[in-house]
């Protein structure tokens, strides 16, 4: 089987991800990031679903993007809480993290070049979103372009690099209807973006609103609404 690297965050998204992933053939080496965010409580659900899926191996790469702020995932920002669908439309939120994407598929290129895999899974989605510009199908398409022109294998014809967003135009009850039918188990997963200090979810900010959502259109109960 081909190797694939594939970015696992915790979350629900990232998770499905991976699910296709493996129900495409790969053998998946599942990539997750501390990078001082406040809801660092996702480290520990990616390393959940890594093992859960089947991943063959899980690496955690720390580095601490509260050196620039600028998010309210890495600064003293407060998270935006109880937005509706418009609010959630209108322009970028305060926990986008600047470059994030862009920093993590840089981390992910690097590793598929070391593994000799031409494939990178990733869980973004342009549809129910938060309005991250990192998000959109022109920058993963953009980022694409760049990966086989800034690596030895790209440039030595060796690897054709490709990065598979399988869940970009799915609505999120889509994304969960897709997770139900491969056999993800939720419960493992951390949506939230501010939650408390025993980890249950704040069930207001944009994520778990739209986490809900998801569920909803999906006809399903989350396993982490109790």
């Amino acid at each position: 089987m081909a190797d694939a690297v594939c970015l696992v965050s915790g979350g629900l998204d990232s998770a499905v991800a991976l699910a296709v992933a493996r129900r495409e053939g790969f053998t998946c080496h599942a990539l997750s990031f501390d990078y001082g965010q406040r809801h660092r409580i996702e480290v520990e659900a990616a390393r959940r679903v890594a093992g859960a899926l089947g991943a063959a191996s899980q690496r955690v790469v720390r580095f601490d993007l509260r050196a620039f702020g600028g998010s309210a995932l890495t600064a003293e920002i407060a998270v935006p809480k109880g937005r509706d669908a418009g609010e959630m439309a209108d322009g970028i939120p305060v926990t986008y993290v600047p470059a994030r994407n862009t920093i993590f598929l840089s981390f992910a290129l690097a590793w598929a070049e070391v593994l000799g895999a031409a494939d990178i899974f990733l869980g973004v989605n342009a549809v129910d979103y938060s309005g991250y510009p990192d998000c959109r199908p022109e920058y993963i398409q953009a980022f694409e372009r760049m990966a086989n022109l800034a690596t030895k294998a790209g440039v030595e014809g060796r690897l054709r690099l490709r990065i598979h967003t399988p869940l970009i135009h799915l609505s999120k009850g889509g994304i969960v209807r897709l997770g139900a039918s491969l056999g993800v188990d939720f419960a493992l997963t951390q949506s939230c973006y501010d939650p408390d200090a025993s980890g249950r979810p704040c069930r207001a900010c944009d994520s778990c609103i739209l986490r809900s959502k998801g569920f909803a259109e999906a006809g399903l109960r989350d396993p982490l609404e109790r």
